[in-house]
C-alpha cells in the first residue's frame, strides 16, 4: 500500500485528529464478519510508536486504525466521543480512556493486548472489540452492563467466564481461541449469537437459557453428536460443519432453522430435516453420502433453494447436477454454482 500524507478517518473529517508521522490512507472501517478474519500484517517491530494529537475536541467519532499507536493517552478534551477505532495498531494496554463515559464502541481489534482492564467508567459501551490480540482470560467487564456485542475471537483464551451479568448482550464472539467446554453463559436471555468457532468443545451443552438464540456457530471443533439443543426454538442460523459427526439428529426443536450447515463431517445419511420448512440453504459438501434416496428426502423441504454435496460419493454420478434439478426443482443453487 502506497504511503501518502492524509491520516486514516472514519468520518473523514481530516481536522479531527492527527498523529507525529502519518500512515497510510484507507478506509479501514469494516462490519466485523462472523468468523475470525486474518488480521492485517503488524508494522515492522522496528517502527517508532506514535503519538495521539487533538485536533478537533468536539468530535464523536475517532478513526486512528493503523496509526502506529503505542499507548492510548491525550483523549481527555473527547468530552462528545461516541466511537473510538484503534485497529491495527501496538498498543499493549487498555488505559487512558476513563474520561470517555460517552463511548458506545471501542474497537481494539488486532492490538498486543494482554489483560482486558481499565474500562470500568465506560458504562455507556455497546460494542467492544478486542479480537486478535494476546488476552488468556476474559475479566474487566463488571460494569459494562450495556454491552450488546463483544469481540473477542483469536485471542489466548481458555475458559468462558464473568460474562453471564450481561444481561444485554445480544452478540458473543469467542471463535479461534482455546476453549474446551461451553459454560458459564446462564443469564444472558438477550443473547442472539453466539460464535465459538475453532476451539477444542467435544459437547454442545450448556445452552438452555439462551433462548432467544438465533445463530449458533461450533464449526471447527472436536463435536461428535448433535444434542442438547431442545430449549433453542429460535435458531435460524446453525453452524456445524467440519467435526466428526455422524447423524443428523436431536434437531427436532428448529423448526425456523434456515441455513444448516453440517459440512465436512462424517454424515452418510440425510434424517431428521422434514420438519425445517424454512430451510433454505443446506450445506453437506465433503461428507460421505452416497445413495440419491437422500436426496429425495428433501423433497418436503419446499423452500431449499442452496444445497452443497460436493465431494460426497454421489457427486461423482455423471449426472449429479441434472438429477439434483429434477429431484428438488426449488433449487437456485448447486455447490458454487447458481442453477440455470
Amino acid at each position: 500500500m502506497a504511503e501518502n500524507q492524509d491520516i486514516p478517518m472514519a468520518n473523514s473529517e481530516a481536522d479531527n485528529i492527527t498523529t507525529k508521522v502519518p500512515g497510510n490512507h484507507e478506509d479501514q472501517k469494516m462490519e466485523h464478519e462472523s468468523s475470525p478474519q486474518p488480521p492485517s500484517p503488524p508494522p515492522p517491530a522496528d517502527m517508532d510508536t506514535q503519538e495521539i494529537i487533538i485536533v478537533n475536541e468536539n468530535t464523536e467519532e475517532l478513526d486512528l486504525n493503523h496509526g502506529r499507536i503505542g499507548k492510548i493517552e491525550n483523549l481527555e478534551p473527547l468530552k462528545n466521543l461516541e466511537r473510538l477505532y484503534l485497529r491495527w495498531n501496538l498498543i499493549k494496554k487498555i488505559e487512558g480512556l476513563d474520561t470517555l463515559t460517552t463511548l458506545v464502541e471501542l474497537e481494539l481489534y488486532d492490538n498486543q493486548i494482554v489483560v482486558i482492564e481499565n474500562l470500568d467508567k465506560l458504562v455507556n459501551l455497546e460494542i467492544l472489540d478486542l479480537s486478535f490480540n494476546r488476552i488468556k482470560e476474559i475479566t474487566g467487564l463488571e460494569k459494562l452492563l450495556n454491552l450488546k456485542k463483544l469481540f473477542l475471537s483469536s485471542n489466548k483464551i481458555t475458559e468462558i467466564k464473568n460474562v453471564n451479568h450481561l444481561t444485554k448482550l445480544e452478540s458473543l464472539e469467542l471463535g479461534d481461541n482455546r476453549i474446551r467446554e461451553i459454560k458459564n453463559l446462564e443469564g444472558l436471555k438477550s443473547l442472539k449469537q453466539l460464535y465459538l468457532g475453532k476451539n477444542k468443545i467435544t459437547k454442545i451443552q450448556n445452552l438452555d437459557d439462551l433462548t432467544g438464540l438465533e445463530i449458533l456457530v461450533l464449526q471447527s471443533n472436536r463435536i461428535t453428536k448433535i444434542e442438547n439443543l431442545e430449549q433453542l426454538t429460535n435458531l435460524e442460523q446453525l453452524y456445524i460443519s467440519e467435526n466428526g459427526i455422524t447423524v443428523m439428529e436431536n434437531m427436532g426443536s428448529q423448526v425456523k432453522l434456515q441455513t444448516l450447515d453440517l459440512a465436512m463431517n462424517r454424515i452418510s445419511v440425510i434424517e431428521n430435516i422434514r420438519h425445517m420448512s424454512d430451510l433454505e440453504e443446506l450445506w453437506l459438501n465433503d461428507n460421505q453420502i452416497s445413495d440419491w434416496s437422500s436426496v429425495e428426502y428433501l423433497q418436503q423441504n419446499k423452500k431449499l433453494a442452496t444445497i452443497y454435496l460436493e465431494r460426497n460419493p454421489l457427486a461423482s454420478d455423471p449426472a449429479y447436477r441434472r438429477k439434483l434439478k429434477l429431484t428438488l426443482p426449488s433449487l437456485q443453487q448447486i455447490d458454487a454454482t447458481l442453477c440455470r
